[in-house]
């Protein structure tokens, strides 16, 4: 819902922050390269709150064309600035050699090989510019040098086939912009006016009504930059070059991220500045868009998703659409699963899939011949990431011990590369990990993961936390990665806690028809789903039935709300970023496009926005000591929702707390504050789960 904790619509559009510079560095080999799950050395102790500091997780790979290097971006936490940063790295297709091409910053982002394997792009930051610039790195070695001088935000680039150009999107605002008032010397920001239905972004904030989205063609030998397809009425995004480096597809919005019915016009355009674009397709928006050409460049493919009413359960399915002109045709519509991302292979024959399932995010192969799905790893894993070049296929993937590495992905099998992840991992002993299945009340099949506290006794009752994932339409899974919800299961067992994961109705991984069975009906199933979870480990022998906690974060920390309104067993409750009147959240959020189309217009369906609402108009249910949280510029959930919550609990004596975050978005953006919100919720939990059970 509007709730995602790991917010994958929006987080493709997220405005990018810029500080900082890059430089050139080399580092250490690291160890050969392993299977994906190997025996490590003995644990020495447990996960801690300051071990945020040591995760790094491995993201965006990126093969050159000649298939003898990675490009990777790390991602960590800085404590002395309390930052996160990234830096991207290099790795030899042997795994022999390993480099940081760049220094650890904020604004690092992007990286893209040049068609000739020679340079490295990437976005980065000088200390004397406002705006990211595209960067270029020389293969060989040396400083990098500055490609672009633009004045707006870069949203995304994209190299065109013979090297010479860039395509690059720009946005912020047309016109004067608000910045101009320090040059003209006033001392109070311009009004913000807004004529959109969509208007307010997580992130980004308010959108101005002069704010867009353009393309623009960059000449790499002169710097010169020109308009491509503009029209100030609209958006223009995710740009692809054909294979000859004639023509672009493109997305075009009249909003900033679809049109008011959902969807998205998909357009093609000369490569040449004056060309008029003409459209080839108007899907539905789904979570995330992605063009691409088929090698032979007669072919346009693309993600749809269903209907606008479907906003929030849509399952992304690749299509293809002829780039001359045509009726789209679907490629996916079988799999009932949803696209993660997908590329061609080199013959065109066959498109890689990455494709999200049952706890797990699989590599798989779409024959377009017959349009028959092999999956290519059978085991349960997380790929985040793929790409390929040189003939070679490199992959990022995690499983339950390991965190988000790069692989060569070769007959069939993962080859260990890079070990970023061990820096933390080697120290410390994990909990046991083990997949569950139960009934729920009305004899749906649920599907869960449980953790279970290093050093665990069998036959011995542990008090027991559920963690809910957000969305909903997102999943537990196999990944230990350092920001997946499985590691965060893993910290709380750390500290003695049985963690629960359950993937109920409305999440993703199980097709269309699970994750729309709440359609409209949010609190309910899922709340039955969740609470047979906790029946179901009770009657196992594993949960405490007196010591039983819950929490999330975003949709998390809603059903963390619906569950204490509804059933009075758990003893202590964590919700962040939530909120238990959804009335309170319309035209207050980014979401009101999908508001409308699920649930209604307030005004003419007020029964059923009160139904969704229930936890706040029957707080006076609530029995559950219950801690809230939130970020103060929450564009997402506001926190108000959190503040109306904790209100309605101290009016009614129940113990409760409120933290709020200052200056902080639905992700929190500081080190200090994902320790302290960690540590926080477990001095919760410790205090209302720790003593021993009174008697029965």
């Amino acid at each position: 819902m509007a709730l995602h904790i790991g917010d994958r619509r929006r987080a493709s559009v997220a405005r990018i922050v810029t500080f900082g510079c890059a430089l050139f560095a080399a580092s250490a080999l690291f160890a050969a390269p392993t299977a994906l799950v190997a025996e490590g050395s003995p644990a020495k102790r447990v996960l801690t709150p300051d071990d945020i500091y040591l995760t790094e997780t491995v993201n965006d790979p990126q093969v050159s064309p000649d298939g003898q290097w990675i490009a990777y971006l790390v991602t960590t936490n800085d404590r002395e600035s309390d930052e996160i940063q990234n830096a991207i790295w290099m790795v030899s297709w042997d795994g022999t050699q390993q480099l940081r091409l760049t220094a650890p910053s904020t604004s690092t982002s992007s990286p893209h090989w040049s068609p000739d394997g020679r340079h490295l792009a990437y976005l980065g930051k000088r200390a004397d510019d406002d705006h990211a610039q595209v960067m270029l790195l020389d293969r060989r070695g040396g400083e990098p040098r500055v490609l672009t001088h633009v004045t707006k935000d870069i949203a995304s680039y994209a190299w065109s086939p013979d090297g010479r150009r860039l395509v690059l999107v720009l946005e912020g605002l047309d016109g004067p912009a608000a910045g101009d008032r320090v040059a003209s010397g006033a001392k109070t920001p311009p009004p913000i006016v807004i004529d959109s239905l969509y208007f307010k972004e997580d992130v980004t904030g308010y959108i101005d009504s002069r704010w867009r989205q353009h393309l623009y063609l960059c000449e790499l030998n002169s710097g010169e930059l020109q308009p491509l397809a503009f029209d100030a009425a609209n958006n223009d995004s995710y740009p692809a070059w054909s294979p000859d480096g004639t023509k672009i597809a493109f997305v075009r919005t009249h909003e900033r991220l679809e049109n008011t019915d959902g969807t998205q016009e998909l357009e093609v355009v000369e490569a040449r500045t004056g060309a008029t674009p003409r459209a080839l397709a108007r899907p539905y928006t789904p979570n995330f868009q992605h063009l691409a050409w088929s090698p032979d460049g007669r072919q346009v493919t693309f993600l749809q998703g269903r209907e606008l009413k479907y906003y929030i359960y849509l399952h992304d399915e690749l299509a293809a659409v002829p780039a001359d002109g045509g009726a789209p045709r679907a490629l996916t519509a079988k799999l009932d699963r949803a696209i993660m991302s997908y590329q061609f292979a080199p013959d065109g024959n066959s498109i890689r899939l990455l494709v999200e399932d049952d706890r797990a995010q699989y590599p798989a192969r779409l024959q377009l011949k017959d349009l028959a799905i092999e999956r290519e790893i059978a085991r349960p894993l997380v790929v985040t990431g793929q790409s390929q070049g040189g003939g070679h296929q490199a992959m990022v993937a995690s499983d339950d011990v390991t965190a988000s590495e790069v692989y060569a992905f070769e007959d069939g099998k993962l080859r260990r590369l890079t070990h970023h992840g061990d820096r933390l991992l080697d120290q410390v002993q994990l909990g046991a990990s083990e997949d569950f299945e139960f009934r729920s009340r009305d004899g749906t099949e649920i599907h869960g993961m449980l953790v279970k506290p290093p050093g665990y006794v069998a036959g011995r009752h542990y008090p027991t936390i559920v963690w809910l994932h957000g969305g909903p339409d997102l999943q537990d899974d196999h990944s230990a990665d350092f920001d997946s919800y499985q590691y965060h299961r893993q910290r709380l067992a750390a500290q003695g806690y049985l963690v629960a994961g359950i993937n109920y109705r409305g999440s993703s991984g199980r097709g269309f028809d699970f994750a729309n069975a709440i359609f409209a009906d949010w609190g309910h199933k899922e709340v039955e789903d969740i609470l047979a979870g906790v029946d179901a480990l009770v009657a196992r022998g594993l949960a405490d039935p007196d010591r039983l906690g819950i929490g999330g974060w975003s949709y998390g920390g809603m059903l963390t709300n619906y569950t204490i309104a509804s059933d009075t067993r758990f003893k202590a409750g964590m919700a962040g970023a939530g909120t238990g009147n959804v009335l309170a959240l319309y035209g207050t959020e980014q979401y009101v496009l999908w508001y409308n189309a699920e649930l209604g217009y307030p005004w003419r369906n007020p029964a059923l926005w009160m139904k969704v609402s229930y936890p706040f108009f029957h707080a006076d249910r609530i029995r559950t000591p219950t801690l809230f949280m939130g970020g103060d510029r929450d564009y997402n959930v506001p926190i108000a929702g959190a503040e109306q919550m904790y209100t309605a609990l101290r009016t009614l004596g129940v113990p409760t707390e409120l933290v709020v975050y200052p200056d902080q978005s639905h992700e929190l953006a500081h080190p200090s504050y994902l320790k302290d919100r960690f540590e926080r919720t477990i001095a919760w939990y410790d205090r209302f789960l720790k003593p021993a059970p009174q008697a029965r």
